[in-house]
């Protein structure tokens, strides 16, 4: 069994869980799938609060619920040995997502700035385009969840709502404005610096399992240097 990255992979690539991580069960309707669910669907309800009724105090116990949940649903999955197939996809997605869809309220509000949305998108879509779709052509769902990458979505979960609290004045706001943007730095640096060693994990798995085509490219190339 290889290991890269301290992830452990079979010697053949397989559907059954990401990149060879363990998984517990095939059901859809475990309680941490369930809780990556609510979060999906707080992202609609979090942005018409934020936008159409400019509610933040409720916009903000919006995200709060939230992160929570993204931490909720890790320690439950593992405690309740309910680690699924579906879960191992569905949280990073929905981390993603709700960076995203909360950057693009934020921006909108003229909360932050839209470098800022660019600048964090951008890591996801490099990923996009260069390392998944290499992955998935070798059956490869995604990789597994490294603590650089749930280090940098909790700090940005977590630096949100206090960003959208420090939108107000006064010494909380100000208080609160500080710390969210001391964790949006912390949280977008270990988001690239996570981004960096997923594309080192995934080239990794690339070169140990190549296509059918690549592996017989291969093979005529060594053969005509050695003719």
């Amino acid at each position: 069994m290889a290991d890269v990255g301290g992830a452990p992979y079979d010697s053949e690539p397989v559907m059954t869980g990401v990149a060879g991580e363990p998984y517990d069960t095939e059901r859809i309707l475990t309680v941490p799938n369930i809780l990556s669910f609510i979060r999906l669907a707080g992202m609609p309800l979090f942005l018409w609060l934020l936008l159409v009724r400019e509610a933040d105090l409720w916009a903000v116990a919006v995200l709060a619920i939230g992160g929570a949940t993204d931490w909720l649903d890790g320690y439950l999955a593992r405690s309740w040995h309910q680690r699924s197939r579906l879960g191992q996809v569905l949280d990073p997605m929905a981390d993603r997502l709700y960076i995203l869809a909360t950057l693009v309220g934020l921006a909108i509000r003229e909360i932050v700035p839209w470098w800022l949305v660019v600048l964090l998108a951008a890591r996801d879509l490099v990923m996009a385009t260069t390392i998944w779709p290499a992955l998935r052509r070798r059956g490869f769902a995604s990789l597994p969840v490294h603590f650089l990458g749930k280090a940098a979505t909790f700090s940005l979960l977590y630096a949100f709502p206090l960003v959208l609290l420090g939108s107000g004045s006064g010494f909380w706001p100000e208080l609160a404005k500080v710390i969210g943007w001391a964790c949006v730095i912390w949280g977008a640096a270990l988001y690239w610096w996570s981004g960096l060693l997923y594309l080192g994990q995934g080239a990794e798995l690339v070169r140990r399992f190549p296509l059918e085509a690549d592996s017989t490219r291969a093979i005529a190339d060594s053969e005509t240097k050695h003719r």
